[in-house]
């Protein structure tokens, strides 16, 4: 059976979709079939991570969205990026939103039907047979936001140790609690080497009554990176890659 698992943060800049990457491709090293859809349409970004650019884009979601083609049309197998590092029944595709100016300003001017985002997820587990399909979300809470929440079988829900995400994210977890989202899963990302990181656990668990699936490190190796690969397929035994597969046990269990 299926499952969904949507990757949202209240506030951009938390590395949700960095996050997103690595670990839908820690979960497809597993041998399993996985998909990650795109969503932040506004402001697009997680194909820089699989060296996706403008050029290499014959079809993306927002043609799917405006009626263009079928949304398996938009799905590119990306899973090249494992370099031998998986199983070979492994796949991993990806879905990205369109980088092309006149598409994000029709998306901000017009908006799109919603209710065609739900019935493509659906279609996309059809037609490409995946085990997981990871939805990487619009920062704050939005109508399609909402719509991923809701038809998410984990929420992972991404923040800093920063007491602006601290206050958007009790937010964004009482939205969830109402939606009856069935698992909620808090993730700590960019978290100082020096900070006491079960104390904070502790903190974010009793804050929010969620727990806490792994607290990550800021690491300067990833830094360094800046987007360039996936980091957990590069580096398979470096410690955020580790805690990264922590979080994957987590969700396949």
């Amino acid at each position: 059976m299926s499952k969904i698992i949507s990757v949202h943060s209240f506030r951009g800049g938390t590395g949700k979709s960095n996050l997103t990457a690595n670990l839908a491709a820690t979960v497809a090293r597993y041998g399993y079939r996985v998909g990650i859809v795109d969503t932040d349409i506004q402001s697009p970004g997680i194909h820089v991570l699989f060296g996706f650019d403008e050029d290499m884009m014959q079809r993306s979601l927002n043609d799917y969205l405006w009626g263009r083609c079928d949304i398996e049309d938009t799905a590119y197998d990306v899973s090249f990026v494992f370099k031998e590092t998986a199983k070979k029944n492994s796949r991993i595709y990806l879905i990205p939103c369109a980088l092309n100016v006149e598409e994000i300003t029709r998306v901000l001017r017009e908006g799109y039907d919603v209710g065609l985002l739900h019935d493509g997820f659906q279609e996309l587990i059809d037609k490409l047979n995946l085990d997981y399909l990871f939805i990487d979300t619009h920062p704050g809470l939005n109508e399609e936001t909402l719509l991923s929440i809701t038809i998410s079988d984990t929420l992972l829900i991404v923040l800093r140790p920063d007491h602006q995400d601290f206050q958007g994210t009790a937010v964004t977890v009482d939205v969830a609690r109402q939606l009856e989202v069935p698992e909620m899963l808090m993730v700590v990302n960019k978290v100082l080497p020096d900070v006491d990181f079960n104390a904070l656990r502790q903190q974010v668990e009793m804050t929010y009554d969620a727990s806490v699936a792994g607290i990550l490190p800021l690491s300067e190796e990833i830094v360094h990176l800046a987007s360039g690969d996936i980091f957990c397929l590069r580096y398979l035994n470096h410690p955020f890659s580790q805690l990264v597969e922590a979080i994957a046990k987590q969700i396949i269990s």
